[in-house]
């Protein structure tokens, strides 16, 4: 059977034993909740649709907020067959069936939108196929991810659509959606005579993390529990009953991931230990492996406070030693009081930009040899070609700092470390000083003694 199974009208009735979500999806963009900043009158996402723009489209946005159904409710305000594949079933064979199909529909005027689920997890040759066909317009895409499209779709397919970001709902939205499912006598709930609580309700929607159909689903449980008691009305109890567990948004691999480690690295940087708290527990609950956060949080104590408070260091490792040893959950609390510490110790980069600033000379810089007074010269050949001459042993010398540079003669005199006034620092910045008072006093002595002899 050809895959080309042209869909005239996607408001049909869905069938009754079809999950609520699918039941209560939006047949029309008057029945769409969220994403108002793309469909408001006078948007952009609304504009196109209402004027029939045939470009290709990629959504973007997390699970559940409606990118599957607005490619439905354009297709059908397009009057478009609309053909629906994931990226996770199909491969080469199947998109170039399709591929063909849609060539031959074209020649009959027939216009084909081409709805790809999932399309980051299809390869770069896989994506290359759909090239020519997008170019000459003889199927309209649109492509749904829950990823970057900037890093998972291939640069030739992504400047060839548009991109529409679409955000998770917030919690009233998911009410309404909710409320309207429990009202509904032809697609929803409302046949059972159920009602819930606005706890229940707002419960649902929390729980959700913006996710329609994770609300709906959950929504259906809890209003078959109660149909099981005999109960009229869904309480909050019977709804945290039925959620189970709260939906986190999370990809180990994806761009959640990295967006949660920047939020606790950046909270810990603005020495905000409740923020800190905060985003450590949504990573742990989510599953993230706790070595990953240990080991970012060894990075964030030198990169962000280094020697202000050089205890943090060792902290950190002490953290990662614990959660190595008792695992999750017992050592998550070792994490935890890692990352309240260092949101809470005094913060310095200086350490950092000194060595970004050492390497980025070394990259730009002849690579000198070595000074011959700060060469061993283990041997007499060594020693006669002038290895170790003029070494000062600085614990044989007055306050134990020698007058003797000691970076390359075209480096001499140059700085990178600049402590700050923070924490430990402040007295490291005090020492150094001291040491660079010692050298000039020697120097000035050495140049004295250099003209005495002289005269």
């Amino acid at each position: 059977m050809s895959l080309f199974d042209p869909t005239r009208d996607l408001t049909t009735q869905t069938p009754v034993t079809a999950p609520l979500a699918d039941r209560m999806r939006p047949r029309n963009l008057d029945e769409y909740v969220g994403q108002q900043h793309l469909l408001a009158p006078g948007k952009p996402l609304r504009i196109q649709i209402e004027r029939d723009d045939p470009a290709s489209m990629i959504f973007w946005g997390p699970p559940g907020v409606g990118k599957t159904t607005l490619a439905r409710i354009i297709a059908n305000v397009t009057r478009a067959s609309f053909i629906q594949f994931s990226a996770v079933l199909s491969g080469i064979k199947e998109i170039k069936q399709v591929m063909a199909d849609a060539e031959k529909a074209a020649k009959f005027g027939s216009r084909t939108i081409l709805f790809i689920d999932e399309i980051h997890r299809f390869n770069k040759a896989q994506q290359d196929a759909f090239l020519p066909y997008v170019e000459h317009g003889t199927i309209r895409l649109i492509g749904a991810t829950t990823e970057n499209p900037s890093f998972e779709i291939i640069s030739a397919l992504l400047s060839r659509c548009r991109v529409y970001t679409l955000h998770a709902l917030t919690e009233d939205e998911i009410l309404t959606l909710l409320t309207r499912a429990l009202a509904d006598t032809e697609r929803g709930l409302g046949n059972m005579n159920i009602s819930a609580d606005e706890e229940a309700l707002r419960t649902l929607a929390s729980y959700s993390s913006g996710d329609a159909r994770s609300a709906l689903n959950a929504l259906e449980v809890s209003a078959k529990l109660a149909e099981a008691r005999a109960e009229k009305i869904i309480t909050k109890d019977l709804a945290i009953e039925a959620l189970q567990q709260r939906v986190l948004l999370y990809d180990k691999q994806g761009e959640e991931h990295y967006n949660l480690i920047s939020a606790l690295h950046k909270s810990i940087r603005n020495s905000d230990a409740d923020a800190s708290l905060y985003w450590l527990g949504r990573m742990l609950q989510a599953g993230e492996d706790p070595m990953y956060i240990a080991r970012r949080l060894v990075r964030m104590a030198v990169e962000d406070i280094g020697l202000a408070s050089p205890e943090a260091l060792n902290l950190t490792l002490s953290a990662r030693d614990a959660i190595h040893f008792l695992g999750s959950p017992e050592g998550d609390l070792a994490l935890a009081e890692a990352a309240v510490y260092l949101a809470l110790a005094p913060k310095s980069n200086a350490l950092y930009t000194a060595y970004a600033g050492v390497l980025s000379d070394i990259e730009t810089t002849r690579a000198e040899p070595v000074p011959l007074h700060l060469r061993n010269a283990p041997t007499g050949l060594m020693k006669s070609i002038g290895y170790g001459k003029g070494y000062q042993y600085a614990h044989d010398v007055e306050d134990r700092v020698a007058d003797m540079d000691c970076l390359p003669e075209s480096l001499t005199g140059r700085t990178w470390y600049h402590p700050t006034a923070e924490g430990r620092e402040k007295l490291l910045t005090q020492r150094m000083d001291e040491i660079r008072r010692i050298r000039e006093a020697k120097r000035e002595e050495a140049t004295r003694d250099t003209k005495k002899r002289r005269q």
